[in-house]
Formats: C-alpha cells, sequence, structure tokens
C-alpha cells in the first residue's frame, strides 16, 4: 500500500482529501458526485484564481464533449453543500474558490471517526473502488479518533434600534432573503460552534442571503434589565431595524419554537414586507386552557423554572429539545455553553416567564402571506397538536408533519426539513399588493369639552409612531403598528385629557383592517368604536387580544369581562391599569 502522505486542504467546517477522493464534514461524508468532486478539487487547488469554464471543462471532463449546464449543475450542487461564500462566479469569465483553505501541519489520515464511515458512505458511482480505498484507509486509523476542523463564524454587525444595539450576521448571497428567529435563547456567534447548527444555516444561506440576529436582551445584541426583556412588538422592531441594515425591502421570516409566534405577528403586521412565512415546532399559547390543552400548566412552568435557577450552566432543556443527543457529551457540552453565552440565569427566568404570556390566537387569521407550518410527530418539547392547530388557523396554510421526537430543526433529520423549505420558497409566487394588514386601533371618543380635537392630539399620535386615519370635533381615530405602543398612546391621550378637563373615553383593539386607497375599515374598526362606546367615563378599555399581544411589555389590565357585540361577536374586555 503507498505510504505517501495524503492531500488533504481544510476550509471551513469541510475537510477535502485529494488522495482518496472524499469529502468530510465533521466525520460524516458528504455525498457528491465523482465530477462535483473533481470541480471541488481543481477550484480549491487553484484558490484565489479564476478558473474559465473550458479550463474546468478540459480537466474535469478530460476534453469530452459536455454541456455547459453541467458545469452550472456542479456548481449549484458544491454551492448547495458547502455554502454560497466559498465559490465565486465571475461573469463572463468562470468561477473562483475564495474560501480560506488551510494545509494541516500533518496530513492525517488518523482525523475520522471510522465506526461511522460505513454506515455514512454514499457515493453516485465508482462505489467498488470507493468501498476499497476506505477499508485502506481504516486500516490505519487509531480507534474513535474525532476530527478537529477549523472553525467559520461570519462576522458579526450591529444595528442600532433607538438606544439598543442588535447583532446580526448575513450569510449567502441567494435571490432570497431569509431572516432566521430562533426561540428561546440565541448566540449568532455560537450557533457556528457545533456542525450540525452550521450546517443548517449553511444549506439555507445555499438558496438565500440568510440574515440571523440575536434578540436584545440575548446572546450578543445589548443586555437590558430584565424587566425591559423584548416584547413581540420591540421584536418586530429590531427586525424591522435588521431589514432596514441590510437593505432588505421584503424578506422570507422562518421562526422555530418560541420565534414563531413573533414571526406570525410580523408577517399580518407587515405584509408588504413580508415574502413568505415558515415555522417550525412553534405553537400559538404556552399556559394550559381548556381551549388549548397542549401547552404546560402553571405547576408545570414554575418546575421549569426553578430546573432553571438550580441548573442554568448545564445542558438544561437537552431531555426535551433534543433527546437523540442527550448521550452525546460533545453536543451536551456546546448546548450547556450555548445557553450560558446567550443568556444570565435571571434572563433565561424572565425570558420563559414572558414567552408563557405569548397568545397569538387572533392573530394568525389574519396572515395573508404563503405560509407553511412544519412539525415533527413525536415532538417532546410542543406537541404536534399544536403545530396542527397553528397551521389550522391560517388561511390556505401548507402543514407538513414529519417523523421524528427532536425539537430543535438542526438535530435528527435536518435534510427533509430542509427540502420542504427550499421546495416552498421556490415555488412561492410572491404577492406584491395587499389590501389587509394587522393593526391595532384607537378609538378616542370625547364625551364633553370646551375643545376640539385639533393638532394636539395628531402630535401625541405620531410620538408613538400611529397614524390618525380619521378625525372631527367629537372623535380621533388611529392605527398602530404594535399593540403597546398603541396602549401607551391611549394612556398618554388620557392623561392629556385630564389636565385639560376633558371627558373622554377610549377602546383598543388588534385586528385586520381592510385598506384601499389609504382608506382604513373593517373589523377592527368597528370593534375599537364599540369598545370605546362601552368604556366608563375616563376609562380605557382593551380587547383579550391586545392583553395577549403585549405579554412582558410592564402594561397592566384587570378583566371586566365578556361582552357581546351583536354580529362581531363576544369579546373579553380588559380596562388598562394607569
Amino acid at each position: 500500500m503507498n505510504t505517501a502522505p495524503v492531500e488533504i486542504y481544510e476550509f471551513g467546517f469541510f475537510r477535502l482529501d485529494a488522495r482518496e477522493k472524499l469529502l468530510f464534514q465533521g466525520s460524516k461524508v458528504i455525498s457528491v458526485s465523482p465530477k462535483a468532486f473533481d470541480t471541488l478539487l481543481f477550484l480549491v487547488e487553484n484558490r484565489g484564481h479564476i478558473l474559465t469554464k473550458e479550463e474546468i471543462f478540459e480537466k474535469v471532463w478530460e476534453g469530452a464533449f459536455v454541456e455547459e449546464n453541467n458545469l452550472a449543475q456542479n456548481i449549484s450542487i458544491l454551492r448547495r453543500t458547502l455554502g454560497e461564500n466559498v465559490i465565486e462566479t465571475i461573469p463572463k469569465r468562470g468561477y473562483r474558490f475564495i474560501g480560506e483553505v488551510n494545509l494541516p501541519a500533518k496530513q492525517p489520515n488518523q482525523t475520522i471517526i471510522h465506526e461511522k464511515i460505513r454506515a455514512k458512505i454514499i457515493y453516485d458511482d465508482e462505489t467498488d473502488s470507493l468501498e476499497s480505498n476506505v477499508q485502506n484507509l481504516l486500516k490505519n486509523l487509531p480507534p474513535n479518533q474525532a476530527v478537529s476542523l477549523p472553525e467559520f463564524v461570519p462576522e458579526t454587525k450591529y444595528a442600532q434600534n433607538g438606544d439598543v444595539n442588535i447583532a446580526y450576521q448575513v450569510i449567502g448571497t441567494g435571490d432570497i432573503d431569509i431572516v432566521f428567529v430562533m426561540g428561546w435563547i440565541s448566540h449568532i456567534e455560537y450557533f457556528w460552534k457545533h456542525p450540525s447548527f452550521a450546517n443548517f444555516l449553511n444549506r439555507l444561506a445555499s438558496f438565500s442571503r440568510l440574515i440571523v440576529f440575536d434578540k436584545r436582551g440575548t446572546g450578543l445584541s445589548d443586555r437590558v434589565p430584565n424587566n425591559q426583556l423584548p416584547t413581540l412588538e420591540q421584536r418586530m422592531e429590531d427586525v424591522h431595524t435588521v431589514m432596514d441594515a441590510v437593505g432588505s425591502e421584503k424578506a422570507v421570516l422562518i421562526g422555530v419554537s418560541e420565534g414563531g409566534p413573533m414571526c406570525s405577528l410580523f408577517a399580518a403586521t407587515y405584509p408588504e414586507k413580508t415574502s413568505a412565512l415558515v415555522m417550525f415546532g412553534t405553537y400559538a399559547k404556552r399556559i394550559w386552557d381548556e381551549e388549548y390543552p397542549w401547552a404546560p400548566t402553571l405547576p408545570q412552568l414554575e418546575k421549569f423554572l426553578n430546573v432553571i435557577k438550580q441548573d442554568w450552566g448545564k445542558a438544561v432543556g437537552i431531555e426535551t429539545r433534543a433527546p437523540s443527543m442527550v448521550d452525546d457529551e460533545v453536543f451536551r457540552n456546546w448546548w450547556a455553553t450555548y445557553l450560558r453565552m446567550g443568556a444570565s440565569p435571571a434572563a433565561a427566568v424572565a425570558l420563559t416567564k414572558m414567552n408563557a404570556e405569548i397568545d397569538v390566537r387572533n392573530v394568525l387569521p389574519s396572515i395573508r402571506v404563503p405560509s407553511l407550518v412544519i412539525h415533527r410527530s413525536g415532538d417532546l418539547c410542543l406537541k404536534v397538536e399544536e403545530g396542527r392547530f397553528v397551521a389550522s388557523l391560517i388561511p390556505a396554510c401548507k402543514y407538513v408533519e414529519l417523523n421524528g421526537i427532536d425539537h430543535l430543526p438542526f438535530v435528527g433529520e435536518q435534510d427533509e426539513i430542509l427540502d420542504e423549505i427550499e421546495n416552498f420558497l421556490t415555488g412561492v409566487r410572491y404577492q406584491n399588493e395587499y389590501d389587509r394588514v394587522l393593526k391595532t386601533v384607537v378609538s378616542f371618543k370625547i364625551i364633553d369639552s370646551k375643545s376640539e380635537i385639533d393638532n394636539i392630539w395628531q402630535k401625541q399620535v405620531e410620538l408613538f409612531k400611529g397614524k390618525t386615519i380619521d378625525f372631527d370635533e367629537r372623535e380621533l381615530l388611529a392605527t398602530f403598528d404594535g399593540p403597546a405602543r398603541a396602549v401607551r398612546c391611549a394612556i398618554a391621550l388620557e392623561e392629556t385629557a385630564f389636565r385639560l378637563n376633558m371627558i373622554i373615553k377610549i377602546g383598543v383593539h388588534t385586528g385586520e383592517c381592510n385598506v384601499l386607497n389609504e382608506k382604513y375599515s373593517g373589523t377592527a374598526i368597528e370593534l375599537a368604536l364599540k369598545i370605546a362606546d362601552k368604556a366608563e367615563i375616563g376609562e380605557i378599555l382593551a380587547s383579550r387580544t391586545v392583553k395577549d399581544l403585549v405579554a412582558g411589555s410592564g402594561l397592566n389590565f384587570a378583566e371586566i369581562g365578556l361582552e357581546n357585540f351583536n354580529n362581531l361577536g363576544e369579546w373579553r374586555l380588559f380596562n388598562v391599569e394607569k
């Protein structure tokens, strides 16, 4: 057997063995066709230099007649496998490998976990010779020797939303913009510290421009006091800020777990900014009630909060979020560190409590963008019934149920999830015009006053980033993108009215508005008006939808009870405590 050193190239999480014609990601052999492998090897050998199509044809196909599409397909396969950031297209000339390549000091054949190779190798052709090569390679491997690869971490940048800096990264150059919203805890640089998560993100970036960010209070974004962790509304603003920073006018939102409710609210509120909505392992509500029996009870929530307080720093929650990896020590250590890097114990408790207050059941029917919900049938963290329920409330939503028990999408069979997402997004025909949007409506009614509504009231609305849609001497109607701002504006309006000795009533509701030529109408408008009519003098009344959507905002409500609005149905109303 030839004992000459094996020529090895390393880039990112990948290792290319030129002699044995093998491509590894970690300890896993990656399946590519022989021609795709030869194309990659030729590009890597000539890294940093432009290779013309003719040069690649001559090297890889050795002078045989071949259509140009064959090369394009190989490049597409390689980008899908490796990510978009390593092979550059030079228009009208050819291609260039631009990834950073390392040549290990030791050209090792001792860096593969050999027990896994036989089960993982899939090659399109030359199977017999490949098996022979692998057998020879295995003879020289020490037992259970793992791979140690250089890490690829994209550049982290910051976008400022008010006084808070939001950390984000951009990967890939595809035609579709994707904003990826991780659930619960996040740390965008530690995403890349485990090959499974890195592979998941690289695959998304292979057909998109992928945007990832840390929610304020977590990861690399500015930490905030635990009583000021971001509401759904603030998270939407942060997404807006990041999209503006990278010049994204419209994006697909992919929400994982707790990221789903925020993405659904964004899609309903900003359909003009949302190409499509994808949610994986998500939910509509996090506290049990008779109408939503799959969520944890209050005692179960309290038990988990105690686990966080006592065990933060360990692999908290791994048993339900990644049960198939419970016995994998490398993954356990990564998960424990990821959680520590993402949030402090107190912040984790506060985030969990705040997430438990989320309820977007009344928002989901308002979504009017192409939507996909994916859930694993054996998910031990969020029950499959929750995914079915969410999908059932979104008009024309596609629902896909896959096998598996893991909650995290990058654990278990991730390729089938990514296949569903890619097929869905590449097949979507995006709408260009929308006439139904989700808004929070404030109805401000003057019952008795010596003065009339003038610019002072409209300026109050503008101060809270609202829009006045109608006003006269006795009534003002305004819409807001976020319910918390709407409620705070209502409080400010009430306080101003009190100082001016005006007798007023205010109603607030979140729902769908019909928009035609800047004119607003629909159920949300009607209901806000009727809620204001039900209010007592000097009172601000809000619907249950508003109360549920401002969870964690610090706003307080007192329940009034059920009110029947005839054709608008029964609604539970709450008094806003000032």
